[in-house]
């Protein structure tokens, strides 16, 4: 609870104790009214002071029709008419509801907040053999940082000595430590739990993975959803109409029946149950609610609108590498016309040196070379083919069948693979020379994800892919996946993509995938969806949502939440609109006094915030993959 908060609930207990002290006081002692009133009226002032000082702010901004304004004239208008129990008790209650509001945001925001408590304060830069502690925005790409145990670590980097284990949970939400040793790969954010690292640092501050989440879940709530559009324009046409329907159900009754009084009563009961408070609060509460649940399972949504959007999804659009595969390729066989089978594999790992993708480092890997870069000239890397490398004083191609075609090999004289891995295809001097088939596994978890989907309204399943057909039909088996385009150039997955926006006339169309290759596809979709967006600058930049841990399952959580934020806004509008029509009539006909006005308002409003605390309250499901029959 902050200072404020305790501020503020000290003086409504305050107040609460001298309102009924004096409410059951008359009871038993005549008051002198004089007294009573200026009793009252101290209580009120207490209790309502800023809220007066903000509709002064207000009247003198010209932008005063809001709740305040509504509760200010309500609760003078009683006191005026000799109404004191009820103005202070409007303002009491008033006052309660905005309390609970506080509150709520408040546990929203420690869940966002969680993410925001992986900012490194400092980082150990060693130079010439002395450890100097520094501003992370002080250190550059290339400089060494030494991170003990039970740091935070500050910048993103490359293991150079040390071994232990790092604790990634409040990045990712998983539990499960990681082991990093001399060439892992370490985050910004993540914790040092054990031995001491040396770290080389790849990147700035700035462009450090804690850097740029920290960014995004500053500004999340800046996308607001349709619901929410709809409360802020709804509030902004519906108190002015408040306003002027109470002044006429004042003057209009009045001047036919004589009872002004009665009226202008009746007309102060219509303000008070009025007031939006319910939907201004609770609506915008829930989807920050949802968004601070999703940041406690590792899921940073960048607003409102895409939690909403990812609600209606009925089409889900996947990348294969790395999202519905495990993208961690081991070469499966290797199989040479012109030399032995080491030499080729050693030739092409010498032209995939200079690539990053995961085939060329499973190649990389296999071949085993001290120095792969050595003997090697210029590389071209030609899009959605493959590459050309100067090796050794030879031409060397590896690559799909499309790189074949294009050098004149006939794809008929290509040998198929097993169907199920990759096929890189290996010419040299322009004649083909043999082929390498690398193998990447379908996650286990995959089918057992996509029937939980369909559970929850998702009705399409595609796989856009650079991959060739047969492989990529393999994975779709084992997945579960019915539709598949395949050997599909960055702007083809973009064009498909449109195709199936275009066709998806009902339910929105999100795309998942690594975000790097994939970055115009996820820009272009309904939602994008960034899987392993732990190292990936593509995937932070590009996706509206990002699963930090890397897992299918994720999926699962996400959508959950995302449709019960929904329920719970729906549930909000829904609940406070009738209530408040019910209570208008009533109040228009004196069935109900300020006592039913005030339940209206502040206890509908109050509601209305413990439903959306709901939003907060969700775990990451778990789904249980079957396991091989043995």
């Amino acid at each position: 609870m902050t200072k404020k908060q305790k501020k503020n609930l000290k003086r409504i207990l305050i107040t609460a104790v001298c309102y009924f002290a004096t409410a059951i006081s008359t009871i038993w002692i005549s008051w002198n009214p004089v007294v009573l009133a200026l009793v009252y009226l101290a209580i009120y002032l207490y209790i309502s002071m800023d809220v007066l000082k903000r509709t002064i702010k207000n009247i003198q901004n010209k932008d005063f029709m809001d709740e305040n304004f509504l509760m200010t004239v309500a609760s003078l208008g009683a006191f005026i008419l000799g109404e004191y129990s009820e103005s202070v008790a409007v303002m009491l209650f008033y006052q309660i509801g905005e309390w609970f509001q506080s509150y709520a945001l408040e546990r929203s925001r420690k869940s966002i907040s969680a993410l925001m408590d992986i900012r490194p304060e400092y980082a150990n830069l060693e130079k010439d053999g002395e450890i100097d502690e520094v501003d992370p925005e002080e250190v550059q790409p290339g400089d060494i940082i030494v991170i003990k145990p039970g740091e935070r670590i500050p910048l993103d980097g490359e293991v150079i000595s040390g071994t232990s284990s790092i604790d990634t949970s409040a990045l990712t939400g998983e539990s499960v430590p990681r082991t990093v040793r001399e060439g892992s790969d370490v985050i910004s954010g993540c914790i040092n739990n054990s031995g001491v690292l040396k770290v080389r640092v790849s990147k700035p501050y700035e462009e450090s993975t804690v850097s740029r989440i920290l960014d995004l879940v500053e500004n999340a709530t800046d996308k607001k959803s349709r619901s929410e559009q709809f409360i802020t324009k709804f509030a902004k046409i519906y108190t002015p109409i408040v306003v002027y329907s109470a002044i006429a159900l004042a003057i209009i009754p009045s001047i036919i029946t004589g009872q002004w009084q009665t009226w202008i009563y009746r007309a102060l009961e219509f303000l008070v149950i009025s007031c939006p408070c319910a939907l201004v609060i609770s609506v915008p509460l829930a989807f920050f609610g949802g968004i601070g649940g999703a940041s406690r399972c590792g899921i940073l949504v960048k607003g409102s609108t895409y939690l909403q959007d990812l609600s209606e999804v009925k089409t889900m659009v996947f990348d294969k590498t790395g999202t519905l595969t495990k993208g961690t390729f081991e070469v499966a066989s290797v199989e040479s016309l012109t030399m032995s089978n080491k030499e080729l594999l050693n030739l092409c790992a010498k032209a995939e040196s200079f690539s990053t993708h995961p085939i060329a480092l499973s190649i990389e890997r296999a071949a085993g070379l001290a120095n792969p870069k050595e003997g090697v000239g210029q590389v071209e890397e030609v899009a959605g083919k493959g590459l050309v490398a100067d090796v050794e004083g030879k031409k060397i191609a590896c690559g799909n069948q499309k790189l074949m075609t294009s050098l004149g090999i006939p794809a008929q004289d290509l040998p198929d693979g097993s169907g199920f891995g990759t096929v890189v295809y290996v010419a040299v001097d322009g004649m083909y020379a043999g082929v390498i088939e690398v193998a990447d596994e379908p996650k286990e978890e995959a089918k057992t994800v996509f029937d939980l989907l369909k559970k929850f309204g998702v009705e399409k399943f595609v796989m856009l892919t650079g991959d060739s057909e047969t492989v990529a039909q393999a994975v779709a088996n084992k997945t579960g996946i019915t539709e598949v385009h395949a050997q599909l150039l960055p702007e083809q997955k973009v064009e498909d993509l449109e195709k199936i926006l275009n066709g998806s006339h009902q339910g929105k169309v999100a795309y998942i995938g690594d975000g790097i290759n994939d970055a115009p596809v996820l820009t272009r979709a309904d939602v994008g969806i960034a899987m392993g967006g732990l190292g990936s600058d593509a995937a932070i930049e590009a996706a509206d949502i990002v699963l930090m841990d890397d897992q299918l399952d994720s999926l699962i959580t996400a959508i959950q939440i995302s449709k019960k934020t929904l329920r719970i806004a729906k549930e909000n509008i829904v609940f406070a609109i009738a209530v408040k029509i019910l209570m208008l009539i009533l109040g228009a006909f004196g069935i109900v006094n300020m006592w039913g006005a005030v339940f209206a308002d502040v206890g509908v409003a109050i509601l209305c915030i413990l439903n959306s605390i709901r939003a907060l309250n969700e775990t990451k499901y778990q789904v249980n993959v079957p396991q091989p029959a043995k």
